[in-house]
Protein backbone atom coordinates (compact mmCIF):
# COMPACT_ATOMS: atom_id res chain seq x y z
CA UNK A 1 0.00 0.00 0.00
CA UNK A 2 1.28 3.43 -0.95
CA UNK A 3 0.99 6.36 1.42
CA UNK A 4 -0.51 8.61 -1.26
CA UNK A 5 -1.75 8.16 -4.81
CA UNK A 6 -1.71 11.29 -6.97
CA UNK A 7 -4.09 11.17 -9.93
CA UNK A 8 -2.96 13.47 -12.71
CA UNK A 9 0.55 14.58 -13.64
CA UNK A 10 0.27 18.22 -14.63
CA UNK A 11 2.08 20.91 -12.61
CA UNK A 12 -0.23 20.52 -9.58
CA UNK A 13 0.11 16.74 -9.51
CA UNK A 14 3.87 17.02 -10.01
CA UNK A 15 4.22 19.53 -7.15
CA UNK A 16 2.04 17.40 -4.87
CA UNK A 17 4.08 14.27 -5.60
CA UNK A 18 7.36 16.14 -5.13
CA UNK A 19 6.35 17.74 -1.81
CA UNK A 20 5.12 14.44 -0.36
CA UNK A 21 8.04 12.50 -1.78
CA UNK A 22 10.55 14.93 -0.32
CA UNK A 23 8.75 14.54 3.03
CA UNK A 24 9.62 10.83 2.90
CA UNK A 25 6.30 9.27 1.90
CA UNK A 26 5.74 6.53 -0.66
CA UNK A 27 3.80 8.04 -3.56
CA UNK A 28 2.39 6.62 -6.77
CA UNK A 29 1.35 8.91 -9.65
CA UNK A 30 -1.36 7.74 -12.07
CA UNK A 31 -1.47 9.69 -15.33
CA UNK A 32 -3.93 8.79 -18.09
CA UNK A 33 -1.72 9.98 -20.98
CA UNK A 34 1.33 7.98 -22.12
CA UNK A 35 3.60 11.06 -22.18
CA UNK A 36 3.73 14.56 -20.75
CA UNK A 37 1.18 16.86 -22.38
CA UNK A 38 4.03 18.97 -23.84
CA UNK A 39 1.85 21.92 -24.91
CA UNK A 40 1.47 25.26 -23.11
CA UNK A 41 -1.65 25.97 -21.07
CA UNK A 42 -0.81 28.16 -18.07
CA UNK A 43 1.37 31.17 -18.84
CA UNK A 44 2.01 32.99 -15.56
CA UNK A 45 2.97 32.38 -11.95
CA UNK A 46 3.68 34.65 -9.00
CA UNK A 47 6.26 35.07 -6.25
CA UNK A 48 4.42 32.77 -3.84
CA UNK A 49 4.53 29.99 -6.44
CA UNK A 50 8.21 30.68 -7.13
CA UNK A 51 8.86 30.36 -3.40
CA UNK A 52 7.32 26.88 -3.60
CA UNK A 53 9.48 26.00 -6.60
CA UNK A 54 12.51 27.21 -4.65
CA UNK A 55 11.47 25.00 -1.75
CA UNK A 56 11.40 22.08 -4.19
CA UNK A 57 14.90 23.00 -5.36
CA UNK A 58 14.17 23.98 -8.98
CA UNK A 59 14.12 27.81 -8.91
CA UNK A 60 17.60 28.25 -10.39
CA UNK A 61 16.85 25.74 -13.15
CA UNK A 62 13.68 27.63 -14.06
CA UNK A 63 15.02 31.19 -14.10
CA UNK A 64 16.65 31.08 -17.60
CA UNK A 65 13.32 29.94 -19.09
CA UNK A 66 11.26 32.77 -17.55
CA UNK A 67 10.48 36.39 -18.32
CA UNK A 68 9.96 38.77 -15.38
CA UNK A 69 7.03 41.07 -16.17
CA UNK A 70 6.71 44.43 -14.42
CA UNK A 71 3.31 45.62 -15.68
CA UNK A 72 0.00 44.40 -17.11
CA UNK A 73 -1.96 46.73 -19.41
CA UNK A 74 -5.62 46.95 -20.33
CA UNK A 75 -6.11 49.15 -23.41
CA UNK A 76 -9.15 49.95 -25.53
CA UNK A 77 -9.39 49.54 -29.29
CA UNK A 78 -7.85 53.00 -29.81
CA UNK A 79 -4.83 52.07 -27.69
CA UNK A 80 -5.78 54.24 -24.69
CA UNK A 81 -4.66 52.87 -21.32
CA UNK A 82 -7.62 51.85 -19.15
CA UNK A 83 -6.05 49.81 -16.34
CA UNK A 84 -2.46 49.11 -15.41
CA UNK A 85 -1.23 46.63 -12.81
CA UNK A 86 2.25 47.06 -11.41
CA UNK A 87 4.54 44.18 -10.33
CA UNK A 88 7.71 44.46 -8.26
CA UNK A 89 11.04 43.00 -9.37
CA UNK A 90 11.28 41.63 -5.82
CA UNK A 91 7.93 40.99 -4.14
CA UNK A 92 6.85 40.08 -0.65
CA UNK A 93 7.95 36.47 -1.03
CA UNK A 94 11.50 37.41 -2.02
CA UNK A 95 11.01 36.72 -5.73
CA UNK A 96 9.66 38.69 -8.69
CA UNK A 97 5.91 39.18 -8.43
CA UNK A 98 5.10 37.99 -11.99
CA UNK A 99 6.86 35.42 -14.12
CA UNK A 100 5.86 34.55 -17.70
CA UNK A 101 6.62 30.95 -18.63
CA UNK A 102 6.37 28.29 -21.31
CA UNK A 103 4.63 25.45 -19.47
CA UNK A 104 6.43 22.51 -21.15
CA UNK A 105 9.74 23.84 -19.76
CA UNK A 106 8.25 23.95 -16.26
CA UNK A 107 6.82 20.45 -16.60
CA UNK A 108 10.13 19.04 -17.84
CA UNK A 109 11.87 20.52 -14.79
CA UNK A 110 9.25 19.23 -12.35
CA UNK A 111 9.24 15.82 -14.04
CA UNK A 112 13.02 15.50 -13.66
CA UNK A 113 12.70 16.38 -9.99
CA UNK A 114 9.94 13.85 -9.31
CA UNK A 115 11.67 11.07 -11.24
CA UNK A 116 14.76 11.64 -9.11
CA UNK A 117 12.86 10.65 -5.94
CA UNK A 118 13.27 6.94 -5.18
CA UNK A 119 10.05 6.83 -3.16
CA UNK A 120 7.84 8.18 -5.97
CA UNK A 121 6.62 5.86 -8.74
CA UNK A 122 5.17 7.36 -11.92
CA UNK A 123 2.77 5.30 -14.01
CA UNK A 124 1.98 6.86 -17.36
CA UNK A 125 -0.85 5.58 -19.57
CA UNK A 126 -2.71 4.64 -16.37
CA UNK A 127 -6.29 5.82 -16.74
CA UNK A 128 -8.25 5.63 -13.48
CA UNK A 129 -11.79 4.29 -13.92
CA UNK A 130 -12.93 3.65 -10.36
CA UNK A 131 -12.21 4.32 -6.67
CA UNK A 132 -13.39 2.77 -3.45
CA UNK A 133 -12.86 4.06 0.08
CA UNK A 134 -11.91 1.31 2.50
CA UNK A 135 -11.29 1.33 6.24
CA UNK A 136 -7.54 1.69 5.77
CA UNK A 137 -7.32 3.59 2.50
CA UNK A 138 -8.52 3.79 -1.09
CA UNK A 139 -8.56 1.14 -3.80
CA UNK A 140 -8.06 2.62 -7.26
CA UNK A 141 -9.00 0.77 -10.41
CA UNK A 142 -6.81 1.42 -13.45
CA UNK A 143 -8.08 0.66 -16.94
CA UNK A 144 -6.60 -2.56 -18.30
CA UNK A 145 -5.34 -3.79 -14.92
CA UNK A 146 -6.86 -6.59 -12.85
CA UNK A 147 -5.10 -5.38 -9.69
CA UNK A 148 -6.27 -2.29 -7.82
CA UNK A 149 -3.73 0.28 -6.63
CA UNK A 150 -4.03 0.75 -2.86
CA UNK A 151 -3.11 3.97 -1.08
CA UNK A 152 -3.88 5.45 2.30
CA UNK A 153 -4.93 8.75 0.68
CA UNK A 154 -5.62 10.04 -2.83
CA UNK A 155 -5.01 13.55 -4.15
CA UNK A 156 -6.86 14.03 -7.45
CA UNK A 157 -5.19 16.63 -9.68
CA UNK A 158 -6.94 15.40 -12.81
CA UNK A 159 -8.08 18.72 -14.24
CA UNK A 160 -11.28 20.52 -15.08
CA UNK A 161 -12.86 17.37 -16.53
CA UNK A 162 -11.85 15.44 -13.41
CA UNK A 163 -12.89 11.80 -13.51
CA UNK A 164 -12.43 11.65 -9.76
CA UNK A 165 -14.81 14.51 -9.04
CA UNK A 166 -17.42 12.97 -11.31
CA UNK A 167 -16.96 9.51 -9.76
CA UNK A 168 -17.46 10.98 -6.29
CA UNK A 169 -20.67 12.67 -7.43
CA UNK A 170 -19.39 16.07 -6.34
CA UNK A 171 -21.33 18.95 -7.87
CA UNK A 172 -19.95 22.34 -8.90
CA UNK A 173 -21.13 25.89 -8.39
CA UNK A 174 -21.08 27.74 -11.70
CA UNK A 175 -20.51 31.51 -11.52
CA UNK A 176 -22.05 31.81 -14.98
CA UNK A 177 -19.01 33.38 -16.66
CA UNK A 178 -18.29 31.26 -19.73
CA UNK A 179 -16.68 32.56 -22.92
CA UNK A 180 -15.20 30.77 -25.99
CA UNK A 181 -11.68 31.85 -27.00
CA UNK A 182 -9.16 30.81 -29.64
CA UNK A 183 -5.63 30.51 -28.26
CA UNK A 184 -2.70 30.85 -30.68
CA UNK A 185 0.84 30.08 -29.50
CA UNK A 186 4.00 31.14 -31.35
CA UNK A 187 7.67 30.29 -31.06
CA UNK A 188 9.71 33.44 -31.71
CA UNK A 189 12.55 33.20 -34.22
CA UNK A 190 13.65 36.82 -34.27
CA UNK A 191 13.38 40.12 -32.39
CA UNK A 192 9.86 41.52 -32.00
CA UNK A 193 8.05 44.43 -30.41
CA UNK A 194 5.06 42.40 -29.20
CA UNK A 195 3.48 43.64 -25.94
CA UNK A 196 4.40 41.29 -23.11
CA UNK A 197 1.16 41.48 -21.11
CA UNK A 198 -1.79 43.32 -22.62
CA UNK A 199 -5.55 42.92 -22.76
CA UNK A 200 -7.09 44.71 -25.77
CA UNK A 201 -10.61 45.67 -24.72
CA UNK A 202 -11.99 46.25 -28.20
CA UNK A 203 -15.71 45.46 -28.58
CA UNK A 204 -15.04 44.50 -32.21
CA UNK A 205 -12.47 41.87 -31.13
CA UNK A 206 -11.28 41.34 -27.53
CA UNK A 207 -7.67 40.12 -27.61
CA UNK A 208 -5.26 38.87 -24.96
CA UNK A 209 -1.51 39.13 -25.64
CA UNK A 210 0.79 37.33 -23.20
CA UNK A 211 4.48 36.43 -23.21
CA UNK A 212 5.26 32.76 -22.57
CA UNK A 213 8.83 33.40 -21.53
CA UNK A 214 11.79 34.55 -23.65
CA UNK A 215 11.04 32.46 -26.75
CA UNK A 216 7.26 32.06 -26.96
CA UNK A 217 4.18 34.27 -27.15
CA UNK A 218 0.41 33.80 -26.99
CA UNK A 219 -2.42 35.66 -28.71
CA UNK A 220 -5.96 34.79 -27.62
CA UNK A 221 -9.06 35.97 -29.50
CA UNK A 222 -12.57 35.91 -28.15
CA UNK A 223 -14.91 34.07 -30.53
CA UNK A 224 -18.52 34.95 -31.22
CA UNK A 225 -19.22 31.23 -31.03
CA UNK A 226 -17.15 28.09 -30.51
CA UNK A 227 -18.69 26.89 -33.79
CA UNK A 228 -16.53 29.39 -35.69
CA UNK A 229 -13.28 27.80 -34.48
CA UNK A 230 -12.81 25.31 -37.40
CA UNK A 231 -12.75 28.24 -39.83
CA UNK A 232 -10.85 30.75 -37.69
CA UNK A 233 -8.08 28.28 -36.82
CA UNK A 234 -6.81 28.15 -40.41
CA UNK A 235 -3.16 29.36 -40.34
CA UNK A 236 -3.65 32.12 -42.92
CA UNK A 237 -6.53 33.55 -40.88
CA UNK A 238 -4.46 33.38 -37.68
CA UNK A 239 -1.51 35.18 -39.30
CA UNK A 240 -3.89 37.86 -40.59
CA UNK A 241 -5.16 38.39 -37.03
CA UNK A 242 -1.65 38.96 -35.62
CA UNK A 243 -0.25 40.92 -38.58
CA UNK A 244 -0.07 44.19 -36.61
CA UNK A 245 2.31 42.56 -34.11
CA UNK A 246 4.33 39.79 -35.76
CA UNK A 247 4.89 38.18 -39.17
CA UNK A 248 6.05 34.80 -40.45
CA UNK A 249 9.70 35.88 -40.58
CA UNK A 250 9.69 36.47 -36.83
CA UNK A 251 7.79 33.49 -35.46
CA UNK A 252 6.47 29.97 -35.99
CA UNK A 253 2.84 29.12 -35.24
CA UNK A 254 3.08 26.29 -32.70
CA UNK A 255 -0.58 25.50 -32.15
CA UNK A 256 -4.11 26.82 -32.26
CA UNK A 257 -6.66 25.61 -29.74
CA UNK A 258 -10.07 26.59 -28.47
CA UNK A 259 -10.92 27.02 -24.80
CA UNK A 260 -14.05 28.00 -22.99
CA UNK A 261 -13.02 30.01 -19.95
CA UNK A 262 -15.11 28.89 -16.99
CA UNK A 263 -15.64 29.85 -13.34
CA UNK A 264 -16.52 26.80 -11.23
CA UNK A 265 -16.02 25.66 -7.64
CA UNK A 266 -16.55 22.08 -6.48
CA UNK A 267 -18.99 21.68 -3.60
CA UNK A 268 -16.73 19.28 -1.67
CA UNK A 269 -12.96 19.13 -1.97
CA UNK A 270 -12.69 16.09 0.28
CA UNK A 271 -14.57 12.80 0.35
CA UNK A 272 -13.17 10.45 2.98
CA UNK A 273 -9.58 9.78 2.00
CA UNK A 274 -9.85 11.47 -1.41
CA UNK A 275 -9.01 15.15 -1.91
CA UNK A 276 -9.46 17.30 -5.02
CA UNK A 277 -6.83 19.87 -6.00
CA UNK A 278 -6.25 22.38 -8.78
CA UNK A 279 -8.76 22.51 -11.62
CA UNK A 280 -10.49 19.41 -10.25
CA UNK A 281 -11.57 21.59 -7.30
CA UNK A 282 -11.90 25.00 -8.97
CA UNK A 283 -11.64 26.68 -12.37
CA UNK A 284 -11.20 30.40 -12.91
CA UNK A 285 -10.95 32.81 -15.84
CA UNK A 286 -7.34 33.54 -16.88
CA UNK A 287 -7.37 37.32 -16.52
CA UNK A 288 -5.39 37.33 -13.25
CA UNK A 289 -3.02 34.51 -14.20
CA UNK A 290 -3.91 32.65 -11.00
CA UNK A 291 -5.17 29.29 -12.22
CA UNK A 292 -1.98 27.26 -11.82
CA UNK A 293 -0.89 29.38 -8.84
CA UNK A 294 -4.09 28.41 -7.03
CA UNK A 295 -3.41 24.74 -7.72
CA UNK A 296 0.15 25.00 -6.39
CA UNK A 297 -1.28 26.62 -3.23
CA UNK A 298 -3.59 23.61 -2.94
CA UNK A 299 -0.61 21.27 -3.23
CA UNK A 300 1.29 23.10 -0.48
CA UNK A 301 -1.73 23.15 1.83
CA UNK A 302 -2.50 19.47 1.32
CA UNK A 303 1.10 18.25 1.45
CA UNK A 304 2.12 19.48 4.89
CA UNK A 305 -1.21 18.45 6.40
CA UNK A 306 -1.10 14.99 4.83
CA UNK A 307 2.46 14.69 6.09
CA UNK A 308 1.23 15.32 9.63
CA UNK A 309 -1.71 12.90 9.26
CA UNK A 310 0.49 10.16 7.83
CA UNK A 311 2.70 10.61 10.89
CA UNK A 312 -0.28 10.12 13.20
CA UNK A 313 -2.09 13.47 13.49
CA UNK A 314 -5.89 13.49 13.60
CA UNK A 315 -7.39 12.94 10.16
CA UNK A 316 -9.74 15.89 10.84
CA UNK A 317 -6.78 18.18 10.05
CA UNK A 318 -7.55 17.58 6.36
CA UNK A 319 -10.95 19.25 6.78
CA UNK A 320 -9.12 22.57 7.13
CA UNK A 321 -7.93 22.32 3.53
CA UNK A 322 -11.19 23.46 1.92
CA UNK A 323 -12.16 25.83 4.73
CA UNK A 324 -8.86 27.69 4.27
CA UNK A 325 -8.47 27.59 0.51
CA UNK A 326 -12.04 28.06 -0.73
CA UNK A 327 -12.51 31.72 0.36
CA UNK A 328 -9.17 32.56 -1.24
CA UNK A 329 -10.16 30.87 -4.50
CA UNK A 330 -13.60 32.48 -4.58
CA UNK A 331 -12.13 35.96 -4.10
CA UNK A 332 -9.76 35.44 -7.04
CA UNK A 333 -12.58 34.09 -9.22
CA UNK A 334 -14.78 37.11 -8.38
CA UNK A 335 -11.98 39.55 -9.28
CA UNK A 336 -11.17 37.61 -12.44
CA UNK A 337 -14.80 37.76 -13.55
CA UNK A 338 -14.90 41.50 -12.82
CA UNK A 339 -11.88 42.05 -15.07
CA UNK A 340 -13.20 39.58 -17.61
CA UNK A 341 -16.40 41.55 -18.01
CA UNK A 342 -14.28 44.65 -18.70
CA UNK A 343 -12.36 42.72 -21.36
CA UNK A 344 -15.26 40.98 -23.10
CA UNK A 345 -17.73 43.87 -23.43
CA UNK A 346 -19.09 43.74 -27.00
CA UNK A 347 -21.64 46.58 -26.95
CA UNK A 348 -19.83 49.64 -28.46
CA UNK A 349 -21.91 52.15 -26.46
CA UNK A 350 -21.33 50.34 -23.17
CA UNK A 351 -17.63 49.96 -24.06
CA UNK A 352 -17.32 53.73 -24.68
CA UNK A 353 -18.88 54.41 -21.28
CA UNK A 354 -16.48 51.90 -19.71
CA UNK A 355 -13.51 53.60 -21.36
CA UNK A 356 -14.53 57.05 -20.14
CA UNK A 357 -15.04 55.79 -16.59
CA UNK A 358 -11.74 53.91 -16.39
CA UNK A 359 -9.73 56.73 -18.01
CA UNK A 360 -11.22 59.20 -15.50
CA UNK A 361 -10.31 56.89 -12.62
CA UNK A 362 -6.73 56.66 -13.86
CA UNK A 363 -6.43 60.42 -14.25
CA UNK A 364 -7.78 60.93 -10.73
CA UNK A 365 -5.39 58.41 -9.16
CA UNK A 366 -2.42 58.35 -11.52
CA UNK A 367 -0.85 55.23 -10.02
CA UNK A 368 -0.82 51.64 -11.31
CA UNK A 369 -2.93 49.19 -9.36
CA UNK A 370 -1.47 46.37 -7.23
CA UNK A 371 -3.04 42.94 -7.19
CA UNK A 372 -4.02 42.02 -3.65
CA UNK A 373 -5.30 38.62 -2.62
CA UNK A 374 -7.01 37.73 0.67
CA UNK A 375 -5.62 35.49 3.37
CA UNK A 376 -6.84 32.01 4.23
CA UNK A 377 -10.24 31.17 5.62
CA UNK A 378 -10.66 29.56 9.07
CA UNK A 379 -8.59 26.48 9.75
CA UNK A 380 -5.12 25.74 11.10
CA UNK A 381 -4.36 29.14 12.62
CA UNK A 382 -4.96 31.20 15.73
CA UNK A 383 -7.11 34.32 16.06
CA UNK A 384 -4.39 36.98 15.79
CA UNK A 385 -4.86 39.63 13.11
CA UNK A 386 -1.91 38.41 11.06
CA UNK A 387 -2.87 34.73 11.08
CA UNK A 388 -3.83 33.28 7.70
CA UNK A 389 -1.78 35.83 5.75
CA UNK A 390 1.46 35.14 3.92
CA UNK A 391 4.64 35.72 5.89
CA UNK A 392 7.00 37.86 3.82
CA UNK A 393 10.44 36.54 2.98
CA UNK A 394 13.59 38.64 3.07
CA UNK A 395 17.33 38.20 2.92
CA UNK A 396 19.12 37.20 6.11
CA UNK A 397 22.61 36.35 7.28
CA UNK A 398 23.36 33.56 9.71
CA UNK A 399 26.73 32.03 10.61
CA UNK A 400 28.41 33.48 7.55
CA UNK A 401 25.73 32.42 5.06
CA UNK A 402 23.60 35.06 3.37
CA UNK A 403 20.53 34.69 1.16
CA UNK A 404 16.77 34.35 1.24
CA UNK A 405 15.44 33.05 4.56
CA UNK A 406 14.29 29.71 3.13
CA UNK A 407 17.64 29.06 1.47
CA UNK A 408 19.74 29.93 4.52
CA UNK A 409 17.60 28.56 7.34
CA UNK A 410 15.37 25.94 5.76
CA UNK A 411 11.64 25.37 5.55
CA UNK A 412 8.88 23.84 7.62
CA UNK A 413 7.25 25.34 10.70
CA UNK A 414 9.26 28.38 11.76
CA UNK A 415 9.05 30.50 14.92
CA UNK A 416 10.78 33.86 14.52
CA UNK A 417 11.37 35.94 17.66
CA UNK A 418 12.02 39.67 17.62
CA UNK A 419 15.24 39.67 19.62
CA UNK A 420 16.60 43.01 18.50
CA UNK A 421 16.37 44.28 22.07
CA UNK A 422 18.01 41.15 23.47
CA UNK A 423 14.77 39.26 24.19
CA UNK A 424 14.89 35.47 23.74
CA UNK A 425 12.83 32.37 24.42
CA UNK A 426 13.54 30.36 27.56
CA UNK A 427 15.02 26.88 27.21
CA UNK A 428 11.82 24.97 28.04
CA UNK A 429 9.81 26.77 25.33
CA UNK A 430 12.59 26.24 22.81
CA UNK A 431 12.61 22.53 23.65
CA UNK A 432 8.82 22.35 23.29
CA UNK A 433 9.14 23.89 19.83
CA UNK A 434 11.83 21.39 18.87
CA UNK A 435 9.61 18.46 19.90
CA UNK A 436 6.98 19.78 17.47
CA UNK A 437 9.52 20.14 14.68
CA UNK A 438 9.35 23.94 14.82
CA UNK A 439 12.62 25.71 14.01
CA UNK A 440 13.25 28.67 16.33
CA UNK A 441 15.22 31.70 15.16
CA UNK A 442 15.93 35.06 16.80
CA UNK A 443 16.17 38.29 14.83
CA UNK A 444 19.02 40.11 16.55
CA UNK A 445 20.94 43.37 16.49
CA UNK A 446 24.57 42.54 15.73
CA UNK A 447 25.62 45.56 17.79
CA UNK A 448 24.40 43.64 20.84
CA UNK A 449 25.23 40.01 19.98
CA UNK A 450 26.76 37.80 17.31
CA UNK A 451 24.06 35.16 17.82
CA UNK A 452 20.80 34.82 15.89
CA UNK A 453 20.15 36.08 12.38
CA UNK A 454 20.76 39.44 10.76
CA UNK A 455 17.93 41.06 8.81
CA UNK A 456 19.95 42.01 5.71
CA UNK A 457 17.11 43.63 3.78
CA UNK A 458 15.14 44.92 6.77
CA UNK A 459 12.03 42.90 5.81
CA UNK A 460 11.53 41.24 9.18
CA UNK A 461 12.35 44.28 11.27
CA UNK A 462 9.75 46.29 9.34
CA UNK A 463 7.22 43.50 9.80
CA UNK A 464 7.73 43.45 13.57
CA UNK A 465 7.66 47.24 13.77
CA UNK A 466 4.43 47.47 11.77
CA UNK A 467 2.59 44.70 13.62
CA UNK A 468 3.93 45.29 17.12
CA UNK A 469 4.24 41.53 17.67
CA UNK A 470 6.97 39.81 19.67
CA UNK A 471 7.07 36.53 17.73
CA UNK A 472 5.47 34.92 14.69
CA UNK A 473 4.95 31.25 13.84
CA UNK A 474 4.47 30.36 10.18
CA UNK A 475 3.62 27.11 8.45
CA UNK A 476 5.42 25.09 5.74
CA UNK A 477 3.15 26.74 3.11
CA UNK A 478 4.43 30.19 4.25
CA UNK A 479 1.11 31.26 5.82
CA UNK A 480 1.13 32.59 9.38
CA UNK A 481 -0.21 30.17 11.99
CA UNK A 482 -0.21 32.76 14.74
CA UNK A 483 1.58 35.59 16.52
CA UNK A 484 2.07 36.76 20.11
CA UNK A 485 2.47 40.19 21.64
CA UNK A 486 4.70 38.97 24.47
CA UNK A 487 7.09 36.02 24.53
CA UNK A 488 5.36 34.56 27.59
CA UNK A 489 2.48 33.56 25.28
CA UNK A 490 4.62 31.51 22.88
CA UNK A 491 4.07 28.32 24.90
CA UNK A 492 0.29 28.69 24.49
CA UNK A 493 0.77 29.23 20.74
CA UNK A 494 2.78 26.01 20.55
CA UNK A 495 0.14 24.16 22.53
CA UNK A 496 -2.50 25.25 19.99
CA UNK A 497 -0.35 23.94 17.17
CA UNK A 498 0.37 20.72 19.03
CA UNK A 499 -3.33 19.94 19.42
CA UNK A 500 -3.68 19.94 15.63
CA UNK A 501 -0.52 18.27 14.35
CA UNK A 502 0.77 16.04 17.16
CA UNK A 503 0.17 12.29 16.68
CA UNK A 504 -3.03 10.97 18.26
CA UNK A 505 -2.33 7.47 16.95
CA UNK A 506 0.72 5.46 16.02
CA UNK A 507 2.01 6.49 12.59
CA UNK A 508 2.22 3.92 9.82
CA UNK A 509 4.90 1.28 10.25
CA UNK A 510 7.54 0.95 7.58
CA UNK A 511 5.67 -1.92 5.96
CA UNK A 512 2.49 0.08 5.41
CA UNK A 513 4.17 2.40 2.97
CA UNK A 514 5.88 -0.29 0.90
CA UNK A 515 4.85 -0.68 -2.72
CA UNK A 516 2.90 -3.84 -3.58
Amino acid sequence: MYDVAVIGYGPVGMATAALLGQAGHDVVVLERYPTLYNLPRAAIFDDETMRTFDRLGISLDLLPTLHVQRNYEWRNGAGELLIEHDFAAVGGQGWAEWYMMYQPYLEDTLDSLVRGLDNVEIRMDARVNGLRNTHHGVEIQVEGSDTAVSARYVVACDGGNSFTRTWLGTGQEDYGFSEPWMVCDFRLSGPTDIPKARQVCDPKQPVSIISLGPRHHRFSFMLDSADSFPVEREPDRVWARVADYVDRSQAELVRVATYTFRSLVAERWRSGRVLLAGDAAHQMPPFLGQGMCSGIRDAQNIAFKLDAVLRGADDALLDTYQSEREPHVRAIIAKGIELGRVQTMRDPVAAAERDARLIALREADGRPEKMRFPGLGPGLRDESAQAGHLMPQGRVESRGAEGLFDQVLGRGFVLLVDGRDGASLDASTTEAAARLGVAVHHLTDRRLTTEGITDVGGVYGRWFDETGRAAVLWRPDFYIFGTVGVLFDVSALLTTLSSAVEPVQAPATAGEGIRP
